[in-house]
């Protein structure tokens, strides 16, 4: 796997997460939302860097301009529901994208630490030969991103596969690597070293979901 760390780069977008991690700042639900979102532009600007180009000749008012433009067919899959800011942000840029959404949830089984990761939800094109983009903004142990990707094996073979994150952990990343395709890119925004007992990225963020959309029961 390829990793793309940008946390360890000086730019905007530290800032950005510095935000999505203070404990006063992350209260504000629509703030909060919207540092995802930017920071999933942020990460797919420098993905699209990656991509195929071709070139396109476009007619202005005055003669005609030769631009190089990407040729890739993108296929962006947010894991629902923590995931729709970060698919969103990417979605900004990839506008011509086609979109797939996939359920998977932590099921604790008698309130134990263990758990399982369910998936019960999928809705995808096929994506025989097109660029995937798997949108997760909390790589914590790394099985969500494994049962994704097991649950897409049915819709056909991609031709590159990026993974968007905004944290996770060393951990994590260390399992993905073992799931997917060397020639994978990873794009995230940080690396935490440490999960607790649940399994929650330390020093990390929280739920994500839960402070993007509410609490759930």
């Amino acid at each position: 796997m390829i990793i793309h760390d940008l946390g360890l780069e000086n730019s905007v977008l530290n800032q950005f997460v510095l935000e999505l991690r203070d404990v006063g700042i992350q209260q504000d639900t629509l703030r909060f939302r919207k540092n995802i979102e930017r920071i999933g532009e942020i990460l797919g600007y420098e993905l699209s860097k990656t991509m195929d180009y071709q070139t396109e000749t476009a007619q202005t008012p005055l003669g005609t301009k030769t631009i190089s433009v990407p040729k890739n067919d993108v296929v962006l899959c947010a894991i629902l529901r923590a995931g729709l800011p970060l698919h969103q942000g990417l979605l900004n840029y990839f506008d011509k994208a086609e979109n797939a959404f996939i359920s998977a949830y932590r099921e604790h089984k008698n309130d134990q630490d263990d758990f399982e990761v369910v998936v019960k939800y999928l809705a995808a094109p096929s994506l025989q030969d097109k660029t995937l983009i798997l949108i997760d903004p909390m790589l914590a142990t790394g099985k969500t991103l494994e049962n994704t990707f097991k649950a897409l094996k049915t819709h056909g073979v991609p031709k590159q596969i990026h993974i968007v994150s905004v944290i996770g952990s060393s951990q994590g990343v260390n399992y993905a690597e073992t799931i997917f395709p060397e020639n994978t890119h990873l794009w995230i925004a940080a690396i935490d070293k440490k999960l607790n007992s649940k399994s929650y990225i330390v020093p990390g963020l929280g739920d994500a979901g839960d402070l993007a959309y509410g609490i759930k029961l």
